[in-house]
């Protein structure tokens, strides 16, 4: 999330002191990535340094404003026009949990996908609800109806993400059960030191009965599939 990119975005519509920056930028998110007052200033400063902003005095209640300059402007405009960066993706605590997950002993990876399923599906229902609020939000055309159309913008992303996400745990799932059923079994424990079989010494005789069979090893991956997830819209 560039913050920086961000806070010129609102300075274009005119000079704006610190605290005004950050509730303006989390009315337009709707808080889904909320800011301190320190975040807001320490990034006014490094954007003043690299002369993208400059102080312009104070309004009547002695807040110092910060105005975008022609640098800052320029700067602004690439953003806009240059594509986000997808060579480099952040990282991903999801995908990072699942690559773990698989083959460590403790841990059933079963359990940690359907979890997580439960929980993504609750957010996007989450979402559904806050998006129907927006919809009605922006139909009645407020005084805030830019904000609210920002706002509807955001949900609709984190829906189709969650959506995604959702399919993404259930092609997980399917892509462990093929893997189980195709994967060799454990090899068989070797016999402890000094056991007949070790050495040797004795041997099953035609009218001792036939051992019974040992149990099949456990696949190293097991899960039992789950209802799909749709998305609500």
């Amino acid at each position: 999330m560039s913050i920086r990119h961000g806070l010129l975005a609102l300075l274009e519509r005119g000079p704006r002191y610190g605290s005004q920056l950050r509730t303006e930028f989390e009315s337009r998110t709707g808080s889904t990535w909320p800011l301190n007052v320190g975040q807001v200033y320490t990034t006014l400063n490094r954007l003043e340094r690299d002369g993208m902003v400059a102080q312009g005095g104070q309004d009547e209640a002695g807040h110092a404003l910060y105005a975008i300059t022609d640098a800052g402007l320029a700067e602004l405009r690439t953003w806009f026009e240059k594509p986000v960066d997808r060579t480099s993706p952040a990282r991903d605590e999801l995908a990072i949990k699942l690559a773990m997950a698989v083959g460590a002993p403790c841990v059933d990876i079963r359990d940690v996908i359907q979890s997580q399923r439960r929980h993504t599906v609750k957010a996007m229902q989450d979402y559904t609800r806050l998006k129907a609020q927006a919809l009605v939000a922006v139909e009645s055309g407020g005084a805030r109806e830019r904000d609210d159309v920002a706002w509807l913008l955001v949900l609709e992303q984190l829906i189709f993400q969650t959506e995604a996400e959702a399919r993404w745990l259930d092609h997980c799932e399917a892509r462990l059960i093929r893997l189980s059923t195709t994967m060799p079994p454990a090899s068989p424990s070797a016999p402890a030191p000094g056991s007949a079989s070790a050495s040797g010494s004795a041997s099953p005789s035609a009218a001792d009965p036939a051992p019974d069979p040992a149990p099949a090893a456990p696949n190293p991956i097991t899960t039992t599939p789950a209802p799909a997830s749709g998305g609500a819209r």
